[in-house]
């Protein structure tokens, strides 16, 4: 379990978080909703203990995520942020890297039958020798995604990660999170600006507005009321036989 509570973080006088208190089990696969400059990134970046909020605690399957050792947050948390730095490794490489917190000098076999398998996943397996900075940004979102699955984290935490797909790599994308997370028992949390992916993809809603959490919902109870408040538009809730979705007034 991922336990929040009151969590608040500000940069100088700008309070961007304000006692930010939810749980999250394993199996749960959780979007952070909200519009921009609301703070999905920073309670993100808290979370990975690359920002320190100046009050509240994060424990992660009772433990304090700040007492763990670099070493044990690299094996239980894996962070996929909005722009990942470009370099001269090919995909392979760029992969294998989420493994680095399981190797000493040299990779295993072991190591490289699990890259090789979240490449053939994401069909990748073709690129395995290009040099990422000649990948368009989808095919590098995949490329970073395939690292944080590699890297066998009980806890997921993703920006973005489909803000440079398409439709049919989105769907793809977040259907193999969903079924990651549910079949491993992980716990995932990513921030989302599509509505209606988080409804269809998601097991619940935490929607975020100027700092803190104006509603937590599962996808069958969220209200076009709740979306209009924290979006400030209007909008009508439809419903299908097989999904909710949202169009925008």
């Amino acid at each position: 379990m991922l336990e929040i509570n009151r969590l608040s973080f500000q940069y100088g006088k700008n309070r961007i978080l304000n006692n930010i208190s939810f749980k999250i089990t394993a199996g749960t696969m959780i979007a952070v909703l909200g519009p921009n400059g609301s703070g999905k990134t920073t309670l993100l970046r808290c979370i990975a203990s690359f920002l320190k909020p100046q009050t509240g605690t994060i424990f992660l399957h009772g433990e304090k995520i700040e007492s763990l050792s670099p070493e044990k947050r690299a094996k239980r948390i894996a962070y996929m942020s909005q722009h990942t730095e470009v370099s001269g490794l090919t995909v392979f490489d760029a992969v294998l890297l989420g493994r680095k917190p399981y190797t000493n000098w040299q990779p295993a076999a072991e190591d490289l039958e699990k890259v090789e398998r979240i490449l053939h996943r994401l069909n990748l397996a073709d690129k395995v020798l290009r040099p990422i900075d000649r990948l368009s940004g989808g095919e590098m979102q995949k490329v970073s995604l395939a690292r944080i699955l590699v890297q066998e984290a009980g806890l997921l935490l993703l920006d973005e990660p489909t803000s440079a797909l398409d439709l049919k790599n989105r769907v793809e994308i977040l259907s193999l999170l969903r079924r990651f997370v549910h079949e491993h028992q992980l716990i995932g949390l990513l921030s989302i600006h599509d509505l209606n992916d988080a409804l269809r993809f998601t097991d619940r809603l935490l929607l975020l507005k100027d700092g803190n959490v104006f509603a937590d919902e599962q996808p069958e109870t969220l209200t076009d009321t709740v979306v209009e408040s924290v979006y400030g538009l209007p909008v009508e809730l439809h419903k299908t036989t097989t999904a909710k979705f949202i169009i925008p007034h």
